[in-house]
């Protein structure tokens, strides 16, 4: 079987947003067949090209073909790579109810290099974050409003916290810069 026929029945039949790099696929042949091949499948259509070598099968349904969603192209990227990505810090403030924006552009934080991809139509920027961002949604929601107002988004926040990402939030004190790390002993040491 030609190896952009295998890579193709292997990319159909992964779950949505799986992502496909030449590294991972080197079972089917030399690393310079398998970049024609990743490469030739993108030109067709039949694979999306993300990145630099990081490629996704497109979604297909009965209203047409289209990108995977990038959540799921990015747990995929994280999984294959094994740099921690997470949803940046304007969404973890969102998800946490401390705003009602949502933000118009993806953006991640990751402990690998920033860099910009291409999933569909969208674009999701990667930014090179500090460990303390990289871990509870918490930390990332509270940086989100900076030094001068994180006091009051922390008071907000207190009453909804689940107990084990407070938890998580007061463990982590000692990576988190003295601004962040203050405020979340103020406000959430006391109720420990």
């Amino acid at each position: 079987m030609h190896i952009a026929t295998k890579i193709l029945e292997l990319a159909t039949t992964a779950p949505e947003g799986t992502v496909l790099t030449a590294k991972s696929l080197l079972h089917f042949g030399s690393r310079a067949a398998v970049d024609q091949a990743l490469s030739r499948l993108a030109r067709t259509g039949a694979l999306l090209r993300v990145g630099r070598g990081v490629y996704v099968a497109p979604v297909r349904s009965r209203f047409g073909t289209y990108a995977p969603s990038p959540p799921l192209v990015m747990a995929a990227l994280s999984a294959v790579t094994g740099e921690t990505i997470v949803p940046g810090m304007g969404s973890a403030a969102n998800v946490l109810g401390l705003t009602t924006q949502n933000p118009v552009r993806y953006v991640y934080l990751t402990s690998g290099r920033g860099r910009r991809l291409q999933v569909g139509g969208h674009e999701v920027e990667l930014q090179h974050a500090p460990a303390w961002l990289l871990g509870g949604v918490a930390a990332r929601a509270l940086a989100s409003f900076g030094p001068l107002a994180v006091r009051s988004a922390a008071r907000q926040l207190r009453p909804t916290l689940p107990t084990a990402e407070r938890e998580r939030l007061l463990r982590e004190r000692s990576r988190q810069p003295t601004w962040l790390a203050e405020a979340v002993s103020e406000v959430f040491a006391v109720h420990a």
